[in-house]
């Protein structure tokens, strides 16, 4: 096994080295800490699909590029004079210790949900000490975070201090109801397709759908971004499996109507789920 530490300053030099502005790369000397930032949430987004994946080796390549990531931004703040690596792994090394009391002090251990009590008492308590006047129970949600997951961010925060539903049934009701206004904004769309009032009043309605369903993930404990990814893993592998279909039929999908598309989709879904077995059972109704 290698060792970490001349690893990581291999890679501190080699990203210094392409930095140089006489004798580095012509792109990584352009770039900033803006038109980085992209990549650095992608290559996040990549690691998760290598776990979910269960890819071990495609994860450690991920890993590696994430920990580039922030290499580069180290980098591009040592140019500036505000920090560099070294800073970087000192300030979290000093986070993780100060926020573990109950491993590297003198706080008795406590179960997982006391951990994280403490965990969010600590951060309050920085927040203070860093002179941030902000006492609301929604204070310090990063506003950089997808949507989905600022949405889950802000109701759990609102439910510590007891602003939630006491179970699911009560948030599937809200999603019914939630669900009916948009159908009355689609009804009116339909009669005044070009009236911005009434895409703005959809664009709403539709934003509390998604907020009730983020919030009827949490009451299931459901990782919302990986309960879409697999929503999106399984659209994208039945679709592939339709083309695949109307190829070996000689057809393309685009020049079939709606109705032999959703044949097709049927089909897909059923050798999914009984693959192997030969031509595939006739369709049976809302099989969709």
């Amino acid at each position: 096994m290698t060792n970490p530490t001349s690893s990581i300053q291999r890679l501190l030099d080699i990203m210094a080295r392409l930095r140089d502005r006489d004798t580095g790369c012509p792109w990584d000397v352009e770039q900033t800490f803006a038109t980085i930032a992209p990549y650095t949430i992608e290559e996040a987004y990549e690691v998760a699909d290598a776990i979910d994946r269960d890819d071990l080796p495609a994860l450690k390549d991920e890993l590696g590029d994430l920990l580039l990531q922030v290499v580069f931004h180290a980098q591009m703040a040592s140019e500036q004079g505000a920090f560099g690596f070294d800073d970087v792994a000192t300030a979290i090394s000093d986070k993780m210790v100060r926020r573990h009391p109950h491993v590297f002090g003198d706080r008795a251990r406590g179960d997982a949900d006391g951990v994280r009590r403490s965990w969010e008492e600590i951060k309050r308590a920085e927040r203070v000490d860093a002179g941030d006047a902000d006492d609301s129970a929604l204070a310090g949600i990063a506003r950089g975070l997808p949507e989905w997951q600022r949405a889950v961010k802000l109701q759990a925060r609102a439910a510590r201090v007891g602003f939630d539903w006491p179970g699911p049934a009560p948030v599937i009701d809200k999603l019914h109801e939630e669900i009916r206004e948009v159908e009355v904004e689609f009804a009116a769309l339909a009669d005044a397709p070009d009236d911005a009032a009434v895409h703005e009043r959809l664009e709403d309605e539709l934003g509390d759908v998604l907020f009730v369903c983020a919030n009827l993930a949490r009451h299931a404990k459901v990782d919302v971004g990986s309960a879409l990814r697999r929503a999106n893993a399984k659209f994208e592998r039945r679709f592939r499996a339709m083309e695949r279909l109307a190829k070996t039929d000689g057809v393309r999908m685009q020049d079939l109507p709606l109705e032999a598309q959703e044949a097709y989709w049927i089909r897909a879904k059923r050798e999914e789920k009984a693959p192997g077995t030969g031509a595939s059972p006739p369709p049976v109704e809302g099989d969709r």
